[in-house]
C-alpha cells in the first residue's frame, strides 16, 4: 500500500511525540511516498526547534540519522496544479504540494496538521486516521 507522508507526521516520530507510535503502527508495511518539498520542510522543522531551545545541535544530528532511515520515495508534483490548490483552498504551497502528490499517485496520505486533513476529506483523498 502507498502513503503519501506530510512533514508534521514525520516531524512527530523525529521529535518523540506522543503520536510517534501510532504513526509508526500505521505506516508500518507502506510504501512512503512525498513531495520533494518534505525534505526541506524537515530541515526546517529541525532547525526551528533549535531555534525555539527544544532541542541541542547533537538532537538534530540524531533526528537527521533517524530521518535517514526512513524509507520514502520523494515525487515531484505539478507545481501549476498546486499553486492553484493551495488558491482555491487558502492553503501553504507546502501543503498543496502534499495534496497534489496524494491525487497524482491516488493514494491515502498521513499527516497531524488538521487543516491539511480538512482540505485532503474535502477533495476525497483517503484518509490514514491517527
Amino acid at each position: 500500500m502507498e502513503l503519501v507522508v506530510d512533514t508534521s507526521a514525520i516531524v512527530a516520530v523525529l521529535a518523540s511525540e506522543p503520536e510517534r507510535r501510532a504513526l509508526v503502527t500505521v505506516t508500518r508495511g507502506a510504501d512512503l511516498i512525498a513531495p520533494t518539498s518534505v525534505n526541506w520542510e524537515v530541515g526546517n522543522a529541525l532547525v526551528g526547534l533549535l531555534k525555539k531551545r527544544r532541542g541541542t545541535l547533537e538532537d538534530v544530528r540524531r533526528a537527521l540519522r533517524i530521518y535517514h532511515q526512513i524509507p520514502l520515495r520523494f515525487l515531484e508534483v505539478d507545481l501549476e496544479t498546486a499553486v492553484e490548490l493551495a488558491a482555491k483552498h487558502h492553503l501553504y504551497a507546502y501543503d498543496a504540494y502534499v495534496l497534489t502528490c496524494a491525487r497524482q499517485q491516488r493514494c491515502g496520505l498521513v499527516a497531524l496538521d488538521t487543516t491539511l486533513l480538512r482540505v485532503a476529506r474535502a477533495l476525497g483523498i483517503p484518509i490514514v486516521e491517527v
